[in-house]
């Protein structure tokens, strides 16, 4: 799958806490470690400024249904992340929702690509869409 593909695109004007937020949502076609270019022609695109930018990844460093949120600093060894960082030209100033996916005894690579249990389904679906919602409602009232 080619890097530069593009995804899928979604915009809508939102409320969000009694604000109106126009909101895009993106979904690269790429495999996420190599999102990075067409990630960046998104962002060309549809943002004036990277801290409206967030960018929703998995981590292996947090446990499993944590949300963790981040704006800026380094990939931390996350190659998709490096490859959006690389694409922007070095850019780190972008929102980072890590999504909990803990780590066992398997390879890093099989772990990563494994499909999600019923459970991890059935969270990431209610507690932490709605995690993730209320996160996108406070950086948007800093951003607005």
């Amino acid at each position: 799958m080619s890097a530069d593909r593009p995804g899928f695109t979604g915009h809508r004007i939102v409320n969000i806490q009694d604000s109106l937020v126009s909101l895009t949502l993106f979904k690269s076609k790429a495999l996420m470690n190599v999102s990075g270019p067409s990630i960046a022609s998104i962002y060309r695109k549809t943002l004036s400024s990277p801290t409206s930018m967030i960018v929703i990844a998995d981590s292996l460093q947090h446990p499993m249904e944590n949300l963790s949120v981040k704006l800026g600093g380094s990939a931390n060894g996350h190659n998709g992340i490096k490859s959006i960082i690389a694409a922007l030209g070095g850019e780190m100033r972008f929102y980072r929702f890590r999504v909990g996916i803990g780590r066992d005894a398997t390879d890093a690579a099989e772990y990563v690509m494994r499909k999600l249990s019923s459970h991890e389904r059935q969270f990431w679906s209610c507690e932490g869409l709605d995690k993730i919602v209320s996160e996108i409602a406070t950086i948007a009232g800093k951003t607005s």
